[in-house]
């Protein structure tokens, strides 16, 4: 037996579409094609086999639709679909994400939380956010070009540590395909509705794949264009200060490299490099909040450098499929992650001629780590499968003012370790039960450094003693599934989920003397418990999935404004909330998909001990309804149609109360003798909107901002 023959063996074996952390190379040795069904969880391959989607992002690779939390799984046809329309990756989370925010359409996504809380961004499971300074770009350091499918647990997750006090999204990238060498080649036109020219943008990707003897590679590369934006009333969308999408060029490199030891042990090495930079041709004209006048833009060229994020990630991983009986991952990464702002006027100094100037920030951030999981099925006759693991993670980090050259975030490391196990025990034929436990200790270091006096950046505030503070949380989960029919399932959970509150933000914010970083409470971690009950129905063409949920934080991070910045107030926080997602296979040929979300929250602000005062925008999304619908009319033409509505929210301060607003995008494919062409319409009815960050998440005038109308992407994409 030749060993791809034994390779395929195996992937068939498990009935599992396996495109894992450390295994990716197996798909490409078995050289099936599948694709998903969101209903059930299932995948219908080329020979007509139903196999069983395993959700790469639990340690324990749980089937889809067996998990005790409600999981999402977007496949790579979903995604296509979705950049038909937009290639913003905010967007299209949000389009497919329930309970996500409405997207920013900036390259900043705080704000667009998941649950009404933090989402851990993770990239084949290396973790993308950085936890002692957010730069609130985390879903910004891969184009969706490399992506395979991204798995989405909702709720506290602590099964790849820090940051998942909301959820965690996984980002599995693209696996080498099958049957000699295959390249594929794509270019967009992207524009507004009149085509002005400043408005044009386009993008350019190419990737190859292949096999040879025990060796596999992939390797692609997007270059990225954008215009300006405007909105349903054609005016220009301001630019924002943090981070701006629009008047941008960006590119991405990617490369994995597998080879196969033997027919059991897989090494892989990949290799991301993501580059996104303003061209800064453009200038912010503030609105007036209260005379209903938004943000826009003009021609002019900022004071500073251009704001960029540019991030290379490396990774290592091996994986043993029958290591005395154990499947084994192993895996360890590299991450440089820069980031820098745009100027604003909240940096002043004086230059050498006495004149006011403005500085800008820029966030350094590396990052090592290691993931060790061992995973054993079979015990006890079959009934209970273990899972232990190891995570290692250093973090350092600082935040620097580019023209004066200070520190603004002192440099500071991060050390966690953390070692887990998790079981899987089915107690009665209908009814299996999930456990587990995770220990996280963490220790933070800083040196006594001086802050900053935000009046004039060029003069010291106060000095801070530095300190080496440690933390050590002990986490549960505990879940059942319950079979009650064959279309119907029950589950219930309790999960939590562990976080550092942005350290940055209070490191740099300190304006009383005498303080010490060990005494610091505000930079105890996050821990999330999460409760959540929910059932699935699955009647063939038809598929429904309720799920209520708890989110609570004894000592929770809520967001507020001081002076122009962001200062995270540790709070009691309480959020709930309800979501509803079903499909119907009308033919086979015919898709409908609905999604209904309704969150609220609470937090103690007097510190009575007692939830009083309502979260707002920066914290929860409002209630939104989402309708989809999928064609293939024939062999030639297929169409997608979606849209979204908003629901107005009202919260304790009426400044932030929220207009709801609805939007419809729908995009057509039609293949061709050679290769296939889309075109995509964003925002088809040209609403003319304020974006729900805009109006709910901060009072401001530069910041009151429009959202993107009417919108055309023209596509061609060919594979060879």
């Amino acid at each position: 037996m030749q060993k791809g023959d034994k390779k395929k063996m195996y992937v068939n074996k498990h009935h599992v579409l396996w495109p894992t952390v450390s295994l990716i190379g197996l798909l490409a040795a078995s050289n099936v094609y599948a694709q998903q069904d969101s209903s059930n969880g299932e995948t219908s391959s080329a020979t007509g086999e139903s196999q069983t989607m395993v959700v790469t992002a639990t340690r324990s690779k749980s089937e889809a639709g067996q998990t005790p939390q409600k999981v999402t799984v977007i496949s790579r046809e979903q995604i296509e679909q979705q950049m038909a329309i937009s290639s913003d990756p905010g967007q299209v989370l949000s389009n497919l994400i329930p309970s996500y925010s409405p997207s920013r359409q900036k390259l900043s996504n705080a704000g667009e939380t998941f649950r009404g809380r933090d989402a851990a961004f993770l990239v084949d499971g290396v973790p993308q956010s950085n936890p002692l300074r957010d730069s609130s770009r985390d879903s910004y350091t891969i184009d969706l070009s490399m992506v395979e499918r991204i798995e989405v647990i909702h709720g506290a997750s602590a099964e790849h540590g820090l940051g998942a006090t909301g959820g965690l999204i996984n980002f599995v990238t693209r696996r080498a395909e099958g049957g000699g060498i295959n390249q594929h080649a794509g270019v967009s036109l992207t524009t507004d509705d009149d085509f002005e020219s400043d408005g044009f943008g386009h993008k350019l990707d190419y990737r190859i794949s292949g096999q040879q003897g025990d060796w596999d590679f992939v390797a692609a590369a997007t270059r990225q264009e954008r215009g300006v934006f405007y909105d349903g009333n054609d005016d220009i969308v301001g630019i924002a200060y943090p981070g701006e999408l629009q008047n941008s060029e960006s590119y991405d490199l990617f490369g994995k490299l597998g080879y196969w030891i033997d027919d059991n042990q897989n090494l892989e090495l990949s290799l991301n490099h993501f580059d996104l930079e303003e061209s800064n041709d453009y200038v912010p004209v503030p609105g007036d909040r209260d005379a209903g006048i938004p943000t826009t833009a003009r021609k002019g060229t900022r004071d500073g450098e251009p704001g960029f994020n540019e991030v290379t990630t490396a990774r290592l991983s091996y994986a043993h499929a029958d290591w005395f009986g154990n499947e084994v991952d192993a895996q360890i990464y590299h991450q440089r992650f820069r980031a820098r702002f745009a100027t604003t006027p909240y940096f002043p100094y004086l230059d050498s001629a006495g004149d006011t100037q403005y500085d800008q920030t820029r966030n350094e951030s590396d990052k090592v780590g290691a993931k060790f999981t061992v995973n054993r099925d079979g015990l006890l006759g079959d009934r209970l499968g273990l899972t232990a693991g190891l995570d290692i993670l250093r973090d350092e980090t600082r935040q620097m003012l580019v023209e004066t050259g200070r520190t603004y975030v002192p440099e500071s490391q991060f050390d966690n370790i953390a070692p887990f196990l998790q079981g899987e025990f089915e107690l009665a034929k209908p009814l299996t039960l999930h456990a587990g436990v995770r220990h996280e200790h963490a220790d933070l270091e800083v040196d006594t450094y001086q802050s900053i006096d935000r009046d004039n950046v060029t003069q010291d505030n106060v000095t801070v003693e530095g300190g080496k503070p440690s933390f050590d949380e002990t986490l549960f989960n505990a879940g059942l599934v319950y079979q009650a029919t064959d279309w119907a399932q029950l589950y219930a959970n309790y999960s939590e989920g562990f976080g550092m509150p942005d350290v940055g933000r209070v490191l740099r914010g300190i304006s009383t003397p005498g303080q010490n970083v060990d005494d610091l409470i505000q930079l105890q971690p996050i821990v999330t418990d999460n409760r959540e009950v929910g059932a699935r129905f699955d009647w063939d063409r038809y598929g429904l999935e309720v799920s209520y949920y708890q989110s609570n934080a004894d000592f929770g991070q809520r967001l507020t404004e001081e002076n122009g910045t962001w200062v995270g107030n540790r709070e009691k926080t309480e959020i709930q909330g309800v979501e509803i997602t079903g499909d119907m296979q009308v033919t086979d040929n015919h898709d409908l998909s609905l999604s209904y979300t309704h969150a609220e929250g609470e937090s103690d602000q007097d510190g009575d001990g007692r939830v009083e005062t309502e979260l707002t925008g920066i914290n929860i999304a409002p209630d939104t309804l989402k309708l989809g619908w999928s064609a293939t009319w024939n062999d030639k033409v297929s169409t997608r149609l979606q849209s979204r509505y908003y629901f107005d929210r009202s919260v304790d301060d009426p400044k932030l109360d929220f207009d709801g607003y609805g939007l419809v995008d729908a995009s057509l494919t039609y293949r061709l003798p050679a290769g296939r062409m889309s075109v995509g319409v964003e925002n088809v009815t040209d609403e003319d909107y304020l974006t729900y960050y805009s109006q709910s998440a901060r009072v401001s005038d530069e910041y009151y901002f429009t959202g993107r109308g009417r919108t055309f992407t023209l596509g061609y994409q060919l594979d060879f």
